[in-house]
C-alpha cells in the first residue's frame, strides 16, 4: 500500500489521546511544581520551560515525552500556588500528626499539592484523581509502597474537599 499525502505512514506513532494528554498533564505539573520547589522558580518561568522543552520533547537518547495537555497543566499549576495553603492543611490533616507535610518526600509534597489543586478546583471527578495521581506515584516510586501512601492520603483529602461525590 503507498501513502497518499492525507493518510499518515503505516509505521507513524499514533497520535496521543485526550487522556493520555491529560495523564501527561498530570505528572508534567508534579515535575513542574518540584522544580519550583527546589529551584526557587516562579510558577510562570516553570510553564515556559516545560511548554517550550519538555511538552512533546525527543531526547538525544530517542525518549519521546508526549505532549500535554495545556489547559489542564497550566490549571493544576496556577490553582495548586494560589490554593496551596488550604491543599497543605488538607494533606496535613489527611497525615499522621508526626508527619506534616514539611516533613515528607519533595516529589510526595509535588504530587499532593497538584491532585489537591485538581480536587479543590473540581477539575474531574474525586476517584479519577485518585487514580491518575497514584499512577503518577507509581511511574516516581516502582516499589509500590508510595502508592498505596498517595491513595489513601489522596482518598482523605478527597472525602475533604468532595464529600458529595463519596
Amino acid at each position: 500500500m503507498t501513502d497518499t499525502p492525507d493518510t499518515p505512514p503505516q509505521d507513524a506513532p499514533k497520535p496521543p489521546s485526550k487522556r493520555e494528554m491529560r495523564s501527561a498533564a498530570r505528572l508534567y505539573s508534579v515535575q513542574a511544581l518540584f522544580q519550583m520547589e527546589a529551584a526557587g522558580m516562579s510558577v510562570d518561568r516553570v510553564r515556559r520551560e516545560f511548554y517550550d522543552h519538555r511538552f512533546g520533547m525527543v531526547t538525544d537518547e530517542g525518549d519521546e515525552y508526549i505532549d500535554g495537555d495545556a489547559d489542564l497543566f497550566h490549571q493544576i499549576t496556577e490553582s495548586a500556588v494560589e490554593r496551596q495553603a488550604k491543599i497543605d492543611q488538607m494533606t496535613d490533616r489527611a497525615l499522621v500528626a508526626k508527619w506534616p507535610i514539611a516533613r515528607i518526600d519533595p516529589t510526595l509534597r509535588a504530587l499532593f499539592r497538584a491532585a489537591g489543586a485538581e480536587l479543590v478546583a473540581g477539575v474531574a471527578p474525586p476517584k479519577v484523581v485518585i487514580t491518575e495521581f497514584v499512577d503518577v506515584a507509581k511511574a516516581f516510586f516502582p516499589e509500590g509502597r508510595e502508592s498505596k501512601f498517595v491513595n489513601a492520603v489522596l482518598d482523605h483529602m478527597a472525602r475533604e474537599a468532595k464529600p458529595e461525590a463519596f
